[in-house]
């Protein structure tokens, strides 16, 4: 009857053994790590806070400029398609004022403020597609490039100005400058192509000065100082 052997391993000069188990960490070092955490929930909640306090000032902007434009065109453009844009962005302001409110519900709690930013990105998406949908809809057709050019880029950079984010100033810059460039080519206004790109550049530009400002903020205190938010 043939008996089996288990063979011993064999450890040879420069074959690598078991990694070593790592060392526990001490209370002290686990006590600082939890710190670290608790340091970096702090600074996330109180830059949703600062966002959602900045919230109803973006709105005022957007309702404002769309009263001022509207003023302006009334005379030039037909009234049907300026009631229709002038509803578009209403509803852009009422999504952005219906967030805001579901949110102070709990203003320096982590998930409704991390909801927030996300439904402000969302809201302030449908509000660019709203706001650029002026330039196929009330901007006159003789209008000056320049004028246009102040029509599309204006009311998105002191929004993206004012909110100084990722989440929030992309998705309005970047719709409400790509439609107006669209209606600059297609309807077209004065300058078509070349002040398309314009447009589209000062965007670009305009949305790396917001960032730039986000950058220097978050490195200029470790931890913001919360947004004053009206609780009463």
């Amino acid at each position: 009857m043939a008996v089996t052997e288990r063979a011993a391993p064999e450890f040879r000069a420069g074959t690598p053994g078991p990694a070593p188990a790592p060392r526990p960490k001490s209370a002290a070092q686990l006590e600082i790590a939890r710190l670290a955490q608790l340091h970096r929930e702090a600074e996330e909640t109180a830059r949703l806070a600062n966002l959602l306090g900045r919230a109803p000032s973006a709105g005022a902007i957007l309702a404002v400029s769309c009263g001022l434009a509207a003023g302006l065109v009334l005379p030039k453009t037909s009234a049907v398609a300026l009631l229709c844009w002038l509803v578009l962005v209403a509803l852009a302001v009422g999504a952005l004022a219906l967030a805001y409110r579901q949110a102070m519900r709990a203003p320096f709690e982590r998930a409704p403020l991390a909801a927030f930013s996300r439904d402000l990105s969302a809201v302030l998406t449908y509000a660019g597609f709203a706001w650029g949908s002026g330039a196929f809809l009330v901007v006159p057709a003789g209008t000056d490039a320049l004028v246009a050019l102040a029509f599309a880029i204006v009311p998105p950079a002191l929004i993206a100005g004012l909110l100084r984010t990722r989440s929030a100033t992309i998705p309005f810059l970047a719709s409400a400058a790509l439609i107006a460039a669209l209606a600059m080519v297609l309807r077209p206004l004065p300058g078509g192509a070349l002040a398309a790109i314009l447009t589209v550049v000062t965007a670009a530009a305009v949305a790396g000065v917001a960032l730039a400002a986000e950058k220097l903020e978050l490195r200029g205190k470790s931890l913001p100082r919360l947004a004053e938010l009206p609780l009463g």
